[in-house]
């Protein structure tokens, strides 16, 4: 059977250290593996607060950076698509990650209506695509409901129990779930029949798509024979 293989890139957003650079390590992979697809997630509000060497005075809200949204809007569409991957990503003054975690319903459907305002005011609603990567996997049983309810269509998520214990198997009853398989260095690269490699464009994170993960990778698709490129949808 043909492998399909989709690689995934989160916290795509206007911080400096987790910025559009991200595309140059990316096109060096598709000078040398012309068909390969990736999936830019980004959040929409990038807010870290907790860490002192990487936080920020304000929210990062895309729609005030012109320079990010337009990177976004040149990305060639035959080798990118955007997906969300939260408002904030964190809880501002508790925690940078698991934003989605213990959500209600209701306040789930209102962050990710202000993710869809905000993604219109910048002009990127036609760009975005309906699928989302809760921050840090973590999605509360709750959150199901939210995003089918507003349109989600595909929810990138993960199989380990960290995760899995806050979906209560409401990832086995969503239509569309595509779950990460690799993400170096704490999950090495393999294949499979649905390969999802996962990485961060922030720099300071160990999953960091660095230049070293980037001879990693290329070396591991090139080894990869008869298989097919994919975004999200087509991993279904």
């Amino acid at each position: 059977m043909q492998s399909k293989i989709n690689i995934s890139i989160d916290d795509v957003s206007p911080h400096p250290l987790s910025s559009l650079a991200i595309v140059d390590k990316c096109q060096r992979i598709i000078d040398k593996i012309p068909d390969a697809k990736f999936t830019f997630f980004v959040p929409i509000s990038y807010w870290r607060t907790i860490t002192p060497s990487v936080s920020t005075k304000e929210p990062l809200q895309i729609d005030l950076f012109p320079d990010f949204c337009e990177g976004l809007l040149k990305l060639d569409d035959s080798h990118y698509e955007i997906g969300y991957h939260g408002y904030h990503h964190g809880i501002p003054g508790s925690s940078d990650n698991d934003e989605f975690r213990d959500l209600t319903e209701e306040n789930a459907t209102k962050l990710f209506e202000a993710m869809f305002e905000i993604v219109k005011k910048a002009g990127l609603h036609k760009k975005f695509k309906p699928i989302f990567r809760p921050p840090a996997w973590r999605m509360s049983a709750a959150s199901f409901n939210a995003a089918e309810s507003v349109g989600i269509k595909i929810l990138a998520l993960l199989k380990e129990d960290y995760a899995l214990e806050h979906y209560k198997g409401n990832d086995l009853k969503f239509k569309n779930v595509i779950y990460a398989t690799c993400y170096p260095p704490i999950k090495k690269l393999e294949m499979s029949d649905n390969v999802e490699i996962v990485y961060h464009a922030c720099e300071w994170d160990k999953n960091y798509l660095s230049d070293t993960r980037v001879d990693e990778l290329i070396d591991f698709l090139q080894e990869a024979n008869d298989s097919q490129f994919c975004f999200m949808g087509e991993m279904i």
